[in-house]
Order: structure tokens, then C-alpha cells, then sequence
């Protein structure tokens, strides 16, 4: 994807006291790994993997920032020569597997959709089971590293696109809006329409209506 070189670069910032720590263990391509969409009753849940070849200056977690910068953190990522991987589990196969299990997965699909694959994970809030690259995980690590920030921001706007697909094909129930969370505007939606094949009929307010 990029030319440019991790292991040439010395994070300039405090968020980025982690992968200097990585590094200095010998870690070449330290990833940020986070995820969007644990908790809603509707659509995929998204993770994103980033090695960054320079600091971002002002990202930040994505909970943080306003729409309007996060896209413009999002095509700040995609753009330069910084390394993304994108991990998706569809509504279908949250019901199948269940949603912890499916967060791994999509966290463990982001690192390894990155080429060549990362080293070393920093890793939002879990550690990911069943993944067989090294990994540390870090509480609010999207406030704490860069990497993880951008992580975060990719697997937010992502995930929001997503959503206003499905808002485009399944337009009652508001998706644009609430982006699957389970507001008012949306539980009243799925009582007059029922679910729709976006939601994920595992979870309590669906599965008692299914």
C-alpha cells in the first residue's frame, strides 16, 4: 500500500507512549485494533486494524470527535501511506455465532487483512481470542494510543456508511439516525414493521418479538 517505513518512525505525542513501548521490545508493525457496533440491535459490527507511518496530529478517539472530523480523519488515513485492515461480521452471522465470539472475529479478520500482516496488536479494551499474532490489550486505548485511535475512527465511519445503505434499503426504521442503536424512534419501528433482515434476532427486544 505505501512505501513508507513504521519502524523509521518515533511517535511525536503522548497518545503514543504504547507503541514506543512495542517498539522498543523489538516490534516493527504495531497495529491499533478497534471495533464499532457491540451494542446494536441492527446491522454488522466493524473492526479496524491501523499501522500508522506518522503521527496524526489532534485524532482522538472517535466517540470524541464530530462527524464532520472524523470523516476527515478517515480520509487522512486512507490516504497517506499508513497501513488499514477491515474486518465485517454481518447481522446473520452475529445470530450464529454470538456477539462476543463475533467481535473476535471481526478484530482478528482487521489484523490480518493488513499487508504484510502486523507484529504486534494494541488492542481497545479486549484481548481477542483465537489470534496468533502478539497482542496487548489496553483500557480506553482510543484515548490513549494513535494507533488505536485511528483504528477507531476507521471502524466508526465504516460502520455509519454501512448503515446509511441499509437505511437506503430498509428506510422505516431510521437507520440514518440512531445507526442500529435501540432508541425510542427505533423500538417504535420495529414494533409496527418487526424486524427487518438487518437486525440481529439473537438480541432480547428482536428475539422476543421473532
Amino acid at each position: 500500500m505505501s512505501s513508507a517505513h513504521p519502524h523509521h518512525w518515533t511517535p511525536p505525542t503522548p497518545m503514543s507512549e504504547y507503541e514506543q513501548a512495542a517498539q522498543e521490545k523489538g516490534y516493527v508493525r504495531i497495529a491499533g485494533v478497534d471495533e464499532a457496533g457491540r451494542g446494536p440491535l441492527a446491522g454488522p459490527i466493524v473492526a479496524a486494524a491501523v499501522i500508522l507511518s506518522e503521527a496524526i496530529p489532534g485524532i482522538d478517539d472517535s466517540k470524541k470527535l464530530t462527524e464532520k472530523k472524523r470523516d476527515a480523519f478517515y480520509d487522512i488515513i486512507r490516504a497517506g501511506g499508513h497501513w488499514v485492515g477491515v474486518g465485517i461480521i454481518s447481522a446473520e452471522e452475529i445470530d450464529l455465532i454470538g456477539i462476543q465470539p463475533a467481535n473476535y472475529q471481526s478484530m482478528n479478520d482487521a489484523a490480518l487483512n493488513i499487508e504484510p500482516k502486523p507484529d504486534f496488536l494494541l488492542v481497545d479494551g479486549f484481548t481477542i481470542a483465537d489470534c496468533i499474532i502478539p497482542q496487548q490489550r489496553i483500557i480506553k486505548g482510543d484515548q490513549l494510543s494513535q494507533s488505536i485511535a485511528a483504528a477507531s475512527v476507521i471502524a466508526k465511519v465504516t460502520r455509519d456508511r454501512l448503515m446509511l445503505d441499509l437505511d437506503a434499503r430498509y428506510p422505516e426504521y431510521g437507520f440514518a439516525r440512531h445507526k442500529g442503536y435501540g432508541t425510542k424512534v427505533h423500538m417504535e419501528a420495529i414494533a409496527q414493521h418487526g424486524p427487518c433482515a438487518a437486525h440481529r434476532k439473537s438480541f432480547a427486544p428482536i428475539a422476543q418479538r421473532v
